[in-house]
């Protein structure tokens, strides 16, 4: 039961963003006065220490079974949001360790990125069936009856499960009448469509950075709030006191994020008053991307390759290419729409700090690959943006805005990439633009479970001559891991923004002849490796 807590306001929603706001309020003030001469003190880092008491403030407990824990959940919160690794409580540390360091522009967060806080999780069962209140003893026992391995038996006239007979096959479940059955799985790891959880010796959920992709289902999912990303809100927050040029380039599923409906004028001037320099569509980049991925299709499918997967989604790309290496060439080798826009923006502003700016937890390991890192300087969430309005006292809502109701630039079809079935069907137009007559089939797939069963059929030969478009996140780009709102809300206003458009297809957008100046001129990348190599801790690498 996935997503389940998507769109509601929680505490964990109110906790997570009370970071953000605290670390990126400081952040902007350079510091706090340490020493109460009145002074803001911008050397000392004292503060940090100091924030977990006042974003759980008392000595009474409200979350957790002690406020002593829900203080350190909330201060490895604090290190993460300012890109600093977790401490444990296994020795004495200040919580401020490291912290002058993380105040440079130019760091980058070390992996991992997703992280399990130990001491927050719940240890909760996982792939587990047990017997509810519910069971009322019938005569037919089809429970018992059923089971391969005889594991069920009555006592006390309730039916009773043998753990360590059960083999979790769920026959049992099926056949209850009363339903009294249920099945327990961890949540975390019920939402990760890699496999990527396990358990470690205490029961704790446990990632492996092997398999993980960062899609960041797990951090949404957990309802301890025991697993937390990395941010760079406090680096990006740096760059702009510096007085660098700083450039934000918005992904398309930034419509409703923060209120209204799209309105353009009133981001424009939300990203000013943070001290952003200037601010693009990446749906800009969609249009490169869909016409890249057009010409790549007529190009190669069925001659050179069975079928083509769609390169947008890096968790879909990076899972499809490391559990199927030998049909790594049938995933599209167009750049994304974040590193086309960025490269894009990088040729009219060539010192500029790019901060994208968007839904996806991926999109930050992205950022971190080798071949990247020079083109993405930063990534944030739009749970992380919200953090910096709220904390500058940004009313979005109340905005007066600059003016320009449209971004002017992108088409309907690179906007609706932020839906799932957005991306194929603006390939599907880019390639009815040279070919009018061909026929292009779609299959696609929402979650990397799905996604890899896709992958499967299509290698069995299911989908030979089509296109294939995976996204990680069940509903696209708009249910990714930092998004503020409800996931059918926001699809539905994406939609409606994107019909605004002036130009309907991504070959109608004006920069389409600039696609040459920006493909990758390096040669081929190995993203598996790359991204293998931003994820695992360093302490892990080979």
């Amino acid at each position: 039961m996935s997503n389940t807590m998507r769109g509601v306001y929680t505490n964990l929603t109110k906790i997570r963003r009370t970071v953000f706001k605290e670390v990126a309020r400081i952040a902007y003030q350079g510091g706090v006065d340490v020493d109460g001469d009145g002074v803001i003190d911008t050397d000392q880092y004292g503060w940090v220490d100091q924030l977990p008491y006042e974003i759980i403030p008392g000595d009474v407990a409200t979350y957790r079974e002690s406020v002593f824990i829900e203080r350190a959940v909330v201060g490895e919160r604090i290190r993460l949001a300012m890109g600093l690794p977790l401490q444990g409580v296994d020795k004495p540390a200040m919580l401020s360790e490291g912290v002058a360091e993380a105040a440079k522009p130019e760091t980058y967060y070390e992996p991992p990125l997703i992280n399990v806080i130990n001491f927050a999780c719940n240890a909760c069962e996982d792939n587990v069936y047990r017997v509810s209140d519910a069971c009322q003893g019938c005569m037919a026992h089809p429970c018992r009856e059923i089971c391969p391995k005889g594991a069920i038996s009555f006592v006390d006239g309730k039916a009773h499960i043998d753990q360590e007979k059960c083999i979790k096959c769920g026959r049992c479940a099926s056949v209850c009448p009363y339903s009294a059955i249920h099945h327990y799985e961890r949540p975390c790891a019920a939402a990760c469509g890699m496999n990527a959880i396990g358990s470690d010796e205490q029961g704790r959920a446990k990632i492996d950075y092997d398999k993980c992709v960062s899609c960041g289902q797990c951090l949404v999912n957990c309802p301890f709030g025991a697993i937390a990303d990395k941010s760079q809100i406090f680096q990006v927050i740096q760059a702009v006191r510096a007085g660098k040029e700083v450039i934000a380039e918005v992904a398309p599923a930034f419509v409703g994020q923060f209120g209204g409906k799209g309105n353009v004028d009133k981001l424009r001037q939300a990203f000013k008053e943070l001290g952003f320099s200037g601010m693009e569509e990446v749906a800009l980049g969609a249009d490169l991307c869909a016409v890249q991925e057009a010409g790549d299709f007529l190009e190669e499918v069925p001659e050179k390759i069975p079928f083509m997967g769609t390169s947008c989604c890096p968790a879909w790309s990076v899972m499809a290419k490391k559990e199927f290496p030998e049909h790594a060439d049938c995933i599209s080798m167009a750049l994304t729409p974040m590193t086309l826009t960025a490269r894009l923006i990088r040729k009219q502003h060539p010192d500029a700090k790019i901060v994208f700016v968007g839904p996806c937890s991926a999109k930050k390991l992205e950022a971190q690959r080798r071949s990247v890192k020079s083109e993405v300087d930063f990534v944030l969430t739009f749970e992380e943006m919200a953090g910096m309005m709220e904390a500058k006292g940004i009313d979005y809502t109340k905005l007066a805005g600059e003016g320009s109701s449209d971004f002017e630039v992108a088409s309907t079809d690179g906007r609706n990439f932020a839906v799932a079935g957005g991306v194929a069907n603006a390939v599907v137009n880019a390639i009815h633009r040279d070919d009018p007559s061909r026929i292009v089939k779609i299959a696609n797939a929402e979650g990397l479970d799905n996604c890899r069963k896709m992958l499967k059929d299509a290698i069995k030969g299911k989908y030979d001559g089509y296109l294939l478009e995976g996204m990680a996140c069940p509903g696209g780009c708009v249910a990714g891991a930092g998004t503020l709102q409800a996931i059918n809300k926001t699809a539905a206003m994406v939609k409606a923004y994107a019909k605004k458009s002036a130009q309907r297809n991504a070959p109608d957008n004006a920069y389409i002849d600039w696609i040459p100046e920006l493909e990758r001129m390096d040669g081929p990348v190995d993203a598996v490796a790359e991204s293998s190599e931003a994820l695992k801790p360093q302490g892990d690498a080979e």
